[in-house]
């Protein structure tokens, strides 16, 4: 019996040694067959932001034309990861804008991002953001494996209109079993194990069943009037896929006017109602996107559209209550649009009746959605349409300091008028123009034929704006057909170089002081003379874009002390003023003259208007004639001043005509001070007094 049951034993294990050495051999023909994948490189858009992407470890291909400002980028060297891959590449100079493939890696956040102009790309700064990355050339770390398709934070990725395959976050299933909800700690796991070749497969259909999605609405449930009175959205004619198209109005410019159906929602309140949204079928939602609000950084603005504007919107009893509501969607609009930012526009809402009042100035919201959400608010004041009070009240109120007007941003005003003011607007709008405020009108439903006996100022629109050339009038014929000024408007107000009311006397001139140093002045007077040149010069905006001073002293001899280009602040132009040195000798005017046009005056900017002011004490030893003539054709304007012994005859030719507003005769140089106001107020009226067409 002993012996059958050790036979049986024996016979069990060569069994199962056998098995086992049959086994071992099927699984090396098995790795054998299983061949290692080949590696492809993923695509991408140049909108895409690294913070979208969770992979930690990635290689990429870009394509060309990411120089593109609008895909922003935030840092230099280390990136937010709120910016644009591809830009950052750019930036970077790992890539150039014909694109190519990088190789990027996730870091730690930081406390603050200097933005930088690198490689044909501004980059912008940022005071935190919590995650950051690197880009670097694509060569792969031997023994790194990198992922072939990238693991989206949403499945409605950009990378998905390229063709991209994005990752579900889901293990693989047991068979037998029903998949499991992904936890956050399995997350983490999945994130890091990039390496591994397991396969993520999709969401099963009875967790995707669990979550019920919005459905499109037809697009013609509404009428187009019913859109005009509701909250619209400006945004681009391209709708973003799996959107809820809503009603939308096309305008004829391109853009596209869009109502979503339903509730309004916040930015992060969208993105969890997206229709496919992995995160949310699969039972995570990280922490940033529960909130009610965007955790993405609120726009810097548009650097190019660096404006302080103000908007006079029409309150009046006879614009309505449907009319009120249209012009409040049209500045939502125009809000959107502009892209307002600290960087870039700034914008305030004044609303006039009877008597005008400020809603908010330009630093109470520094963002396009804060602004459209106040706009809203508005409530219709009523009463009259006196315009010329509103505009009064703006040039005397509203462009401080105190309420976030900025010195290097031209200041401009967007007056919305129905019908027609039942005030005059003319001399409100010239002290306006001359503060350097540019007016813009907006006029809708003019006055018919026989309404135009009630009209209190005619033409009144071409009486108030900065030119008469048509850039700064808007007239529609309907307030329905109000939308398709946007576009127009927006660019208008942006295009800083034809916003000519920003140039004031004070800030468009390159002044050019020739100041006699012969030997009848004097070390004690010439002082004198430098202190009136000081003292004219601080009443200017002195910057390299403003007004510039520059100054040569003659005797027989001339000498340049100071280019127009050598300084520019006030503080360094009165710096170098005081630093003039008496030269002494004889009175040679006319060669000053000369010297001042080919050394000053042949170096004055395009747009500068050129002001020559010259100071003399007694009679030039050559001819002024030619030389006062040559500087007149050349469009230089001269303001000739003398003293004690200079001929009033030659101060009349020297000075540009009409001689009596362009030359001063000072009996005394202690009495020079006296006439810096009056230098001034000429200048100024002067240029005031050009035409406006």
């Amino acid at each position: 019996m002993r012996t059958v049951v050790l036979t049986m034993k024996a016979s069990v294990i060569e069994m199962f040694l056998v098995l086992l050495v049959t086994g071992v051999h099927s699984n090396k023909e098995t790795a054998k067959k299983i061949k290692r994948p080949k590696f492809t490189v993923p695509q991408i858009n140049c909108d895409v932001k690294a913070g979208k992407i969770i992979n930690p470890e990635f290689i990429v291909k870009c394509p060309a034309g990411c120089q593109d400002p609008k895909y922003h980028v935030y840092g230099t060297d280390v990136y937010a990861s709120y910016s644009s891959v591809c830009g950052a590449a750019v930036h970077s100079g790992v890539l150039d804008n014909s694109g190519g493939k990088i190789l990027v890696r996730k870091v730690a956040g930081q406390s603050g991002y200097k933005g930088s102009y690198s490689n044909g790309v501004q980059s912008l700064s940022l005071p935190r953001w919590r995650e950051s990355f690197i880009v670097l050339e694509s060569k792969p770390k031997k023994g790194v494996t990198y992922p072939s398709a990238l693991t989206y934070s949403s499945s409605k990725s950009p990378a998905a209109q390229a063709g991209e395959t994005t990752k579900a976050y889901q293990r693989p299933p047991i068979p037998g079993t029903t998949a499991q909800p992904v936890t956050l700690m399995q997350l983490l796991a999945v994130t890091v194990a990039e390496a591994t070749p397991t396969t993520l497969p999709r969401p099963s259909p009875s967790a995707a069943s669990t979550t019920s999605r919005p459905r499109p609405q037809p697009m013609d449930h509404r009428s187009q009037e019913m859109d005009l009175w509701s909250t619209t959205t400006y945004t681009s004619s391209q709708n973003r896929p799996g959107a809820n198209p809503g009603i939308q109005r096309q305008d004829p410019s391109g853009a596209t006017f869009q109502k979503p159906v339903g509730a309004d929602a916040s930015l992060g309140e969208m993105d969890l109602l997206k229709p496919g949204s992995v995160l949310l079928d699969e039972g995570f939602v990280p922490k940033e996107e529960l909130s009610t609000q965007s955790s993405e950084p609120v726009s810097l603005g548009d650097p190019n559209c660096k404006v302080d504007l103000s908007f006079l919107i029409d309150g009046s009893a006879s614009i309505g209550k449907r009319r009120f509501r249209i012009q409040k969607q049209f500045l939502a609009d125009v809000a959107q649009a502009l892209d307002v930012g600290p960087a870039g526009p700034l914008m305030g809402v004044v609303q006039y009746g009877d008597n005008p009042a400020t809603h908010f100035n330009l630093k109470t919201h520094m963002n396009s959605q804060d602004l459209k959400t106040a706009i809203e608010k508005i409530p219709q004041r009523g009463g009259l349409s006196n315009v010329g009070r509103a505009i009064s009240f703006v040039t005397k109120n509203f462009f401080s300091k105190a309420n976030g007007n900025r010195s290097g941003a031209p200041n401009v005003v967007v007056v919305m008028v129905d019908g027609w003011p039942t005030d005059k607007v003319e001399e409100a709008s010239r002290l306006a123009r001359e503060s350097g405020i540019n007016i813009f009108f907006i006029t809708i439903e003019g006055a018919v034929e026989n309404e135009k006996q009630y009209v209190v100022e005619p033409n009144f629109a071409n009486k108030a704006v900065c030119r008469t050339n048509g850039f700064y009038s808007l007239h529609v014929q309907s307030w329905f057909g109000l939308h398709k000024t946007l576009q127009p408007l927006v660019k208008r107000v942006c295009d800083t170089d034809r916003l000519a009311c920003s140039k004031t006397c004070l800030n468009s001139a390159d002044i050019g002081f020739v100041i006699d140093g012969s030997s009848s002045v004097g070390t004690g007077n010439f002082r004198t003379v430098l202190q009136f040149v000081t003292n004219i010069s601080k009443e200017f905006e002195i910057s390299d874009t403003d007004t510039r001073i520059g100054a040569v002293q003659y005797t027989y001899e001339q000498r340049l002390e100071f280019g127009f280009d050598k300084y520019s602040s006030k503080p360094d132009i009165l710096n170098a003023i005081k630093r003039v040195g008496y030269w002494s000798g004889g009175t040679s005017t006319g060669a000053a003259i000369n010297f001042a046009l080919e050394q000053l005056f042949m170096k004055s900017k395009p747009n500068k208007r050129k002001l020559m002011i010259l100071i003399t004490d007694g009679r030039s030893y050559d001819d002024v004639r030619i030389p006062a003539m040559a500087a007149h054709l050349k469009g230089v304007i001269t303001y000739a001043i003398g003293i004690a012994w200079a001929a009033q005859e030659e101060l009349e030719v020297i000075a540009t005509h009409p001689a009596r507003d362009h030359s001063f005769f000072v009996d005394e140089f202690d009495n020079l001070y006296q006439y810096v106001s009056r230098v001034i107020q000429n200048i100024c009226t002067e240029f005031n007094s050009q035409p406006r067409n």
